[in-house]
């Protein structure tokens, strides 16, 4: 059994030492579908092990791969290039990468596949790329348009390109870009419309994907061709984790302390980086910020936005509503949990009434984290100026970031009432 909850006492000083991020879930779970789908024995090191790439790993394993684990942050997989029908359907708990990414390979498998999650998955949106598969003639059906899928793949698309809508989220591209370098023929991919989620991750999947040995180019702002190499086993390294980097960011700032995160900020690839910008603004971030390519990073924003000097609206966030829980709901309740009237939605905006003079207070509010371990960790950080905040469900943290609570231990954060 997990821990039912847990209160951050307020440091009273600045945060000071070295922290390292664990390494990129979305990398390595990118990096672990592809080192499947590859001839041979692939290694990638410095990789994330958290619940979500466990979903990954295992599921890959249910499906004749096999896949060691030398170390603590280290995958070795070893494949025919193939993923063998499972005996059963697959579990992938609440990670939308490794559920999404699945779908559209097992696509080009052979066989019947099952792709299924926990209640919090069954509730999140999988239809455009249902339909999108649908369109190159793969019997592929999600009676509620969220999981599970049931795929009963013939090892084919039937046609050579496919208009998908990204809207609701840059993984549906990600996953047939993937999908698409062990097709038969050049395979095209068109955006239905200009919108898509964070435009960055698409730069993260060409980059694993060439790095796999695939051929894949943008050809125009809206569309991606991609040639039919197959993959290639490789030996990959994951670059540390930005979403969970800016949560460190914000807790250098809050405090006036300095952390050390083994990797300079210029060196991340990953769109949540951007958000460094914003954080070291801090406190005067601007009144408007758009999250719309840095969405996992807006958690972190919002509640560090509560003791800036002037009231944040964001925008371009509407996505964060079917990410692991409704985020803009769970921000909104969470910050009007600490005081009444800190945060208002409008639409899918969120407004967050900034308040320096929080800072200091003891104000006891216990925070609904939805089972998301993105709400756990940023609202940690109004922990640290703020006495009384407690946290629910504190150990959602291991879906990406197993360590946290320990990381914050070892920059002189401490904690009671652990239950």
């Amino acid at each position: 059994m997990g821990r039912a909850k847990l209160t951050v006492v307020p440091p009273g000083k600045p945060l000071i030492g070295r922290a390292i991020p664990p390494g990129s879930k979305s990398i390595t779970n990118r990096a672990l579908l592809l080192a499947g789908l590859a001839k041979g024995t692939s290694r990638l090191t410095g990789a994330l092990k958290s619940d979500d790439t466990r979903y990954m790993a295992d599921a890959l394993r249910a499906m004749g791969v096999v896949v060691d684990e030398p170390d603590a942050t280290s995958f070795v997989v070893t494949s025919t290039g193939q993923l063998k029908p499972p005996a059963a359907p697959l579990f992938l708990g609440n990670a939308g990468t490794a559920t999404r990414f699945l779908t559209a390979a097992l696509a080009l498998g052979n066989g019947r596949y099952v792709v299924d999650g926990d209640e919090h998955m069954r509730k999140r949106p999988i239809k455009p790329l249902v339909d999108a598969l649908q369109s190159l003639g793969v019997k592929a059906e999600a009676p509620t348009g969220c999981p599970p899928v049931t795929i009963d793949a013939t090892g084919a698309f039937a046609s050579d390109r496919v208009v998908i809508d990204g809207g609701l989220s840059s993984q549906y591209v990600s996953a047939l870009q993937m999908a698409a370098a062990c097709s038969s023929a050049p395979f095209t991919i068109e955006l239905a419309g200009a919108d898509i989620g964070a435009r960055g991750y698409i730069d993260l999947t060409l980059a694993a994907m060439r790095a796999f040995g695939a051929e894949a180019e943008q050809t125009s702002p809206s569309s991606w061709r991609i040639q039919p190499t197959g993959y290639r086993a490789a030996d990959f390294i994951v670059e540390p984790d930005a979403s969970a980097a800016t949560y460190l960011w914000a807790a250098e700032v809050l405090t006036g302390g300095k952390i050390d995160l083994g990797v300079a900020n210029e060196e991340f690839t990953q769109p949540d980086a951007k958000a460094y910008d914003i954080i070291r603004q801090f406190p005067h971030m601007p009144a408007e910020i758009d999250g719309s390519q840095m969405q996992d990073a807006v958690p972190t924003l919002a509640v560090l936005a509560a003791f800036n000097e002037q009231p944040v609206r964001f925008v371009g966030i509407a996505n964060l509503r079917v990410k692991e829980c409704d985020r803009i709901r769970a921000l909104s309740l969470g910050l009007n949990a600490i005081r009444d009237g800190l945060a208002r939605e409008e639409g899918d905006d969120l407004i967050v009434f900034s308040d320096p003079a929080l800072a200091g207070q003891v104000l006891p509010a216990a925070i609904d984290t939805f089972a998301d371990h993105r709400i756990a960790m940023s609202f940690a950080l109004a922990g640290l100026k703020i006495g009384g905040i407690t946290i629910l469900d504190p150990d959602c943290v291991a879906k990406t970031f197993p360590s946290y609570w320990d990381v914050l231990s070892s920059l002189g954060v401490s904690y009671t009432d652990i239950q």
